[in-house]
């Protein structure tokens, strides 16, 4: 089975227990009603990018649906909790591309945003067989890569959030789902 498309969701769960904080997060991203199997970084090639609605409108309740998740949770009042993928398209549709999983503490959405494109991106240009740039920031890498015309699209999809006062766990999750 390869997928032909993939939207992506993202959440955050508040709850004292740590899976219903999970559960809670699911049903903020609008993914609860699926049986979700986590799979690893590929995206497949010519595989069609659709919105949420679209892709929500495709499945059933009680469908097993493969995404790659980035998942991320505290009780810790105050933490800054942040979970991120990132997504590198070839120019190739024939080819393959890639999604990062990225989560963290103390990162805004826009740090972690730009981490997973660059793991993203980075793993695509490994495979392409494109030189790694020596630049540090993203932002200069991105171009770099998009000059050599084999990576045509980064982004990302980010969910943070901060600890609770109380001892409530919060999970953030950043999800990009599969449709059959």
């Amino acid at each position: 089975m390869v997928p032909k498309k993939v939207f992506f969701t993202n959440g955050v769960g508040v709850h004292r227990e740590k899976l219903e904080s999970f559960e809670m997060a699911l049903r903020d991203a609008g993914i609860e009603k699926f049986n979700i199997v986590t799979i690893s970084s590929i995206l497949p090639p010519a595989c069609q990018i659709i919105s949420k609605k679209s892709g929500l409108e495709q499945l059933k309740a009680g469908q097993i649906v493969f995404c790659v998740m980035s998942r991320n949770e505290s009780n810790e009042p105050n933490r800054l909790m942040v979970a991120s993928v990132g997504i590198a398209e070839p120019s190739d549709k024939t080819q393959h591309g890639y999604i990062s999983e990225h989560h963290g503490f103390g990162q805004t959405d826009q740090c972690a945003g730009d981490y997973a494109e660059d793991l993203a991106a980075s793993m695509l240009a490994s495979t392409l067989g494109i030189e790694q740039p020596s630049a540090v920031e993203w932002k200069e890498k991105e171009q770099y890569y998009k000059i050599s015309g084999k990576i045509v699209k980064t982004y990302n999809c980010t969910q943070s959030s901060i600890g609770t006062k109380g001892t409530d766990w919060v999970t953030v999750i950043a999800v990009a789902v599969f449709v059959p």
